[in-house]
């Protein structure tokens, strides 16, 4: 493990893997019982067609975005990029919302599905009948886990390589035996055979259908949406990519060591993922009885965990039984609890990248202990409301991962849409459009908004838990902007060339006393000069530098406005782009130059606005009661008074 040049560990990508595959491969977990439910005797067709939407569809969505977002922001990153001001920021937090949906209900769904597996095991029913609580033993997992993200990223990425590759190796003992011994009872696979085409699919009526092949296909394509948890790997996998290890000469802005190996990550865990996948649902749809996989069948939720402990009516390997069942069950509770772990390194990774940066969080937001703490507090309480029930959660997962992915697929479209401008050619405007639109993309972002709206109209539950997420983000966000909308939220001045500079360090040094506030295009400053001098009774030997501010995008928080000067008229004229508050970039000069000399003054004229008028115009915009609210900013700003400019107004 290394360091990177920002101070964070990073490993091999295929380490890195493992903390992405904790929660992609523990979706085995429960998988097969949600095909089966969905299409009964079908779910080896419909996972085809699950492994196909992986491989082709989410798999090429995803190492585009790992290329546009090599810092870990995934596609939320992208669409912030590609969406500015208050309507960009708003679809951010809407996005975050949904992430935290997939990412709580990761950890919350995966620890009740944990404590569904040990509850059933022999041994542990022997226990005391107090240890048989799946919700006591779903909130002890998700605190145990808090405990180990406590200790920092170090000790996560080693426990997380050796989980997956022992949970690899039982799965592979498991599945094999079961397609080995399907391979010499042939009878088994034509029985299936001839149910599928029998129409005897075992789900909905239960009914015997007819209509062939087509009708098979229909339905494997119309329940697709029903399998969609199998493909909640993605956007963990691009959210941790900072954590994977580049080259030496990696490019800071553009790692492209970094971007090649998280590829690697990306499609290696869709590989892999992809076999299990279909190999436990052709093993589960053809060796356990069906009233088994049903809602209360001792196969619920645990399919694999079934085979593994020799309950089937066959004897597919002379080692199952009890203790090699209780092994897998080891195996499957371990992966299953720590799939938390790479959704909270996704939580840990994306929170704050955001909403301290737009100022809707506190500053200790930005520091892991507390937002640990923080996450494992709302992930006991979604345990306690859903009742650790795997199958109620389900809908709030779904909804979450593919809201996400949907996003992803919007951002590409829209990314390489902007990219094909100077493609498109064509003296016919509509032609041009047609050859700028990226086709496979739209259609794979098609695919994606079906499986999303079928997702939320079966199951409106998660669109529900969605909606509290984001409504919370949202008010924690508008009340920590307000509260901090008077921190000064400067980082430096940058200049368009070197005169600029050389300018600002001989104002600076030459101490001008008097600096009067100036609105681009309003006024003459010569007639400017002459009406503050009158209003303010300044004689003609005060030097007066006049400072010209213009908005850039308000809804940023920090900033680093852009100062040119120029001398017009026979005076010094300090005109500032890129501001994202008049009153912030005022006071920011303001004490910049009361570093060095004698502290300014700052004179203004009167305004007759109303105090909510400006405080929300303050807020929002950057304008309003721009002296007040600059006296407020040099307050804080300077606290001692013989260093802190005066503003007066007149």
């Amino acid at each position: 493990m290394t360091r990177s040049k920002s101070g964070e560990h990073q490993s091999y990508w295929l380490w890195v893997m493992c903390l992405t595959g904790v929660d992609y491969f523990s979706t085995l977990g429960y998988q097969p019982s949600i095909a089966f439910e969905a299409v009964g005797i079908l779910a080896p067709l419909a996972t085809v067609v699950l492994v196909a939407v992986t491989l082709f569809c989410a798999l090429p969505i995803y190492c585009y975005v790992a290329v546009k977002s090599p810092h870990g922001l995934g596609s939320i990153g992208m669409l912030e990029k590609l969406l500015h001001g208050w309507s960009g920021k708003l679809v951010v937090l809407a996005l975050l919302g949904f992430a935290a949906t997939d990412f709580i209900i990761t950890k919350t769904l995966s620890a009740a599905d944990a404590a569904e597996h040990l509850i059933h095991n022999a041994y542990w029913q022997e226990t005391p009948e107090w240890m048989h609580g799946q919700m006591m033993i779903a909130m002890l997992m998700l605190v145990l886990l808090g405990a180990a993200f406590l200790r920092g990223f170090r000790e996560v990425i080693p426990v997380a390589i050796v989980i997956v590759a022992l949970y690899l190796v039982m799965n592979l003992i498991v599945l094999g035996s079961g397609v080995a011994y399907l391979l010499s009872h042939t009878q088994e696979i034509r029985s299936w055979f001839d149910a599928v085409v029998n129409g005897q699919w075992e789900f909905g009526n239960r009914q015997p259908r007819s209509g062939g092949w087509l009708s098979i296909i229909g339905v494997c394509l119309f329940y697709f949406p029903r399998l969609a948890l199998g493909l909640s790997g993605f956007e963990t996998g691009v959210a941790i990519m900072s954590l994977v290890r580049g080259d030496a000469s990696d490019d800071p802005q553009h790692p492209i060591g970094r971007i090649r190996n998280t590829r690697k990550l990306l499609f290696t865990a869709a590989a892999i993922m992809s076999l299990l996948l279909l190999a436990s649902a052709f093993v589960t749809s053809t060796l356990i009885d069906p009233n088994e996989l049903r809602s209360g069948g001792a196969a619920e939720n645990r399919a694999l965990a079934y085979l593994a402990h020799g309950e089937t009516a066959e004897t597919l390997n002379p080692i199952f039984g009890t203790w090699f069942g209780t092994l897998y069950d080891i195996s499957t509770i371990a992966i299953l609890w720590f799939a938390g772990a790479s959704a909270m390194s996704g939580l840990l990774h994306l929170i704050p990248r955001y909403l301290p940066r737009y100022g809707m969080a506190p500053r200790w937001s930005e520091m892991l202990q507390p937002l640990v703490v923080l996450f494992t507090i709302v992930s006991l309480g979604v345990t306690w409301i859903f009742d650790a029930n795997v199958s109620a959660q389900g809908g709030a997962y779904a909804t979450g991962v593919m809201a996400l992915m949907t996003s992803a697929c919007v951002a590409v479209v829209v990314d390489r849409w902007q990219s094909r401008k100077s493609v498109a050619n064509s003296s016919h405007r509509w032609v041009s459009y047609l050859q700028r639109v990226p086709w496979f993309a739209v259609l794979i972002t098609i695919i994606f908004i079906y499986t999303t709206l079928a997702i939320v109209i079966e199951k409106p539950d998660g669109i529900k838990i969605a909606g509290v997420f984001i409504l919370t983000i949202v008010v924690v966000s508008a009340i920590s902007r307000a509260r901090r909308s008077t921190e000064l939220r400067f980082e430096r001045f940058e200049f368009p060339n070197e005169n600029s500079r050389l300018l600002w360090d001989t104002l600076r040094h030459l101490e001008f006393p008097v600096l009067v506030p100036h609105r681009p295009g309003h006024q003459n400053v010569l007639a400017k000069e002459k009406q503050i001098r009158q209003t303010h009774r300044l004689g003609p030997e005060v030097p007066i530098v006049f400072v010209e501010a213009q908005l850039g995008d308000v809804s940023e928080f920090e900033q680093s406005p852009l100062m040119e000067i120029v001398e017009q008229e026979g005076l010094f004229v300090i005109r500032l782009t890129r501001c994202v508050s008049i009153a912030h970039v005022l006071a920011s000069v303001a004490l910049e130059l009361s570093k060095v000399g004698k502290p300014p003054e700052l004179h203004f004229g009167w305004s007759d606005e109303s105090t909510l008028s400006a405080n929300l115009k303050f807020v929002l915009f950057g304008e309003g009661n721009v002296p007040w609210l600059v006296r407020e900013l040099l307050v804080k700003g300077e606290a001692d008074e013989n260093r802190r400019p005066r503003v007066f107004i007149g």
